[in-house]
C-alpha cells in the first residue's frame, strides 16, 4: 500500500490521493515561507505521509508569531 505522494510517483501511481489526516496529528510551523526551515519541514511532511500544509502554519513573512 502506498504511504505518500513520494511513493505513488516511484510507483507510477499519478492518480494517488492520500488519506485525509486530521490536523491534529501533525503540527504546524511558524518558519517563514520559502526559509530552508520552512522547506525543511515541508520535505519531513512528504516523507512521512503527512499533508504538507496545515491550516495554522504561517503563510507569509509579515505575519507575527504568537509568542
Amino acid at each position: 500500500m502506498t504511504k505518500s505522494v513520494l511513493e505513488a510517483i516511484r510507483e507510477g501511481d499519478w492518480d494517488f490521493e492520500p488519506a485525509e489526516i486530521d490536523q491534529h496529528e501533525f503540527a504546524a510551523t511558524r518558519a517563514i515561507p520559502g526559509t530552508r526551515e520552512k522547506l525543511s519541514v515541508l520535505a519531513a511532511r512528504a516523507r512521512a505521509g503527512l499533508p504538507l500544509w496545515h491550516d495554522d502554519d504561517r503563510i507569509d513573512y509579515e505575519e507575527v508569531s504568537a509568542s
